[in-house]
Order: C-alpha cells, then sequence, then structure tokens
C-alpha cells in the first residue's frame, strides 16, 4: 500500500521586470495568495487573481509546487 502524501502547492504573485520572466521587482510587496492542498485548487486562486490583473502586463501569478521543493527525490505518484 503506498502512502498518498499532499501535494501542498503557493499560489503567489507581483510586479515582474520582465512579462516573459518571473523576476520579481519588490519581494517585500508579493501578494501570497495561499497555499492550497492540490493543484485545481491553486489553479482556480491563480486563474482569478490573473483575471484580476490581466490588463497589467508587468503583474504576474504563478503556482509553485511546494511538495517538489520540499521533497525533490520523491516520485510524481506519491
Amino acid at each position: 500500500m503506498s502512502e498518498q502524501r499532499s501535494k501542498i502547492h503557493l499560489v503567489m504573485g507581483g510586479r515582474v521586470k520582465d512579462p516573459r520572466g518571473i523576476e520579481f521587482v519588490n519581494l517585500d510587496q508579493l501578494d501570497l495568495v495561499g497555499v492550497y492542498p492540490d493543484y485545481e485548487e491553486a489553479e482556480e486562486a491563480w486563474r482569478s487573481k490573473a483575471q484580476q490583473t490581466v490588463d497589467d502586463a508587468e503583474m504576474k501569478y504563478v503556482v509553485v509546487h511546494l511538495h517538489k521543493l520540499l521533497e525533490p527525490d520523491l516520485p510524481e505518484d506519491l
């Protein structure tokens, strides 16, 4: 029996130097939207925040796969 692990995700955003990248301008002004237990919930939060700033090319929101940062050697299916 395999152990099911949480695949937590962080949604955050802020002003970027270049809209094609993810180098944020002011780290102290990042919008930390929240931490979510699965990708589906994180994607929903990301879409909502991205839609609110759609007309501002220098604002970018991203989904960070925290579980991959915390345990990078674990197989994807756990």
